[in-house]
């Protein structure tokens, strides 16, 4: 899922110029036995399958060995909100992410004791961590220097302090489409005007 992910876009581009590298880990690296297994059944009973705590510590545990400083992120229905400003500090903190994608009905508890932070991206559900992950390492790669084209690029856009403003309204040519007109002082030239209106 995440090869097709990164090798386009920004996140193609990121890596291009330097600004970031990726190491996918599959978890079933780090399986039980023969059959490579993951999940067990919930103690206390249940429906689903619950990820085993072995896999999970001992990917965690190889990934730790490739950068020690790097920051072990947890996505759950638990963690608090993740915002811009989450995203910021880790592009602005130079340290690497380990983002571990829990699947099934979830996981062991104990591998909490190993993860530094933990995030819900909203209050739905999703089948893994899988896209909330990629949420994660887009909002941040996206602030790293470089990436983006624009000296300010990432100055002026929606959630800059977490207060849930959004970026003005954008147009482009042509100034009338099917009866839609641009509003006339994007038109003007008056940049104080310009301003104001994006205000």
């Amino acid at each position: 899922m995440f090869k097709d992910v990164i090798g386009t876009s920004m996140l193609k581009k990121a890596q291009d110029v330097g600004a970031v590298e990726f190491s996918i880990i599959n978890l079933r690296d780090f399986g039980i036995g023969n059959r490579k297994t993951l999940d067990d059944t919930p103690y206390g009973g249940g429906d689903g399958m619950v990820l085993r705590p072995e896999p999970m510590f001992e990917a965690i545990e190889f990934a730790k060995k490739q950068d020690s400083e790097a920051v072990v992120v947890l996505p759950t229905p638990r963690g608090e909100l993740y915002k811009q400003s989450n995203a910021k500090e880790f592009a602005a903190s130079g340290k690497g992410l380990i983002i571990f994608c829990p699947r099934y009905e979830g996981y062991d508890e104990r591998v909490t004791t190993v993860v530094d932070k933990q995030f819900c991206i909203g209050n739905y559900v999703l089948t893994g961590g899988e896209i909330p992950a990629m949420v994660i390492f887009d909002s941040v790669v996206r602030l790293l220097p470089g990436v983006l084209g624009g000296e300010h690029s990432v100055d002026f856009e929606s959630f800059q302090d977490d207060d849930l403003s959004i970026e003005h309204p954008q147009y482009t040519r042509p100034a009338e489409y099917r009866g839609l007109s641009v509003p006339e002082v994007l038109l003007s030239g008056n940049h104080q005007q310009i301003s104001k209106f994006r205000k």
